[in-house]
């Protein structure tokens, strides 16, 4: 069965159907799924579908496919406060999630319109290898295509000296100060 990231791995399922009954309300057909890895090194999990016509695979699959949702809205509340204590109003989450999320949404079209043909550049860290870019190296690539558009469009190219005033040098120490 196809996992995240496109890896392959052999699973066992087990399915069945039931009633899933809340006081008051009728009682809802669902079915569950059971996968269980044949090595025994992850432990067995659940999935439940409201959908019963939904073959076994299937359901896991679109469980995989919520994989990149899920990562978005993480890397959202991670850079950008989603869901965090400054929305713990009702009124406060209706006013800025949709906000945040078209936020989210046009850091990502500038990036994807900045790399044009390109690759994405991906950050980094010694501890940890990635293969695709996050939210942040998304951030830091507008981020930085923003500032030279803003600050070297007055310097020569194909030199190694750039030449900034002494405004645009302290409006960039204060933006790269207030980023750390």
């Amino acid at each position: 069965m196809a996992c995240y990231e496109g890896v392959r791995k052999p699973v066992r399922l087990l399915s069945g159907a039931g009633l899933w009954h809340t006081p008051g309300q009728e009682p809802v057909r669902l079915s569950g799924v059971l996968v269980a890895d044949p090595a025994g090194e992850e432990r067995p999990r659940a999935f439940f579908a409201t959908d019963d016509a939904l073959a076994p695979e299937r359901v896991v699959g679109l469980f995989v496919l919520r994989w990149n949702v899920e990562a978005a809205f993480e890397e959202a509340r991670r850079h950008l406060g989603v869901e965090t204590r400054r929305q713990w109003s009702d009124l406060a989450i209706a006013r800025t999630t949709p906000a945040l999320m078209g936020l989210f949404s046009l850091a990502c079209l500038m990036a994807l319109r900045l790399a044009g043909e390109g690759a994405m550049p991906v950050r980094q860290a010694a501890w940890h290898a990635k293969k695709n870019a996050t939210f942040s190296d998304v951030l830091a690539f507008v981020r930085r295509a923003i500032w030279a558009g803003k600050y070297f469009v007055n310097s020569k190219t194909g030199g190694d000296r750039l030449e900034l005033s002494r405004r645009d040098l302290d409006a960039l120490l204060d933006q790269l100060a207030a980023v750390a």
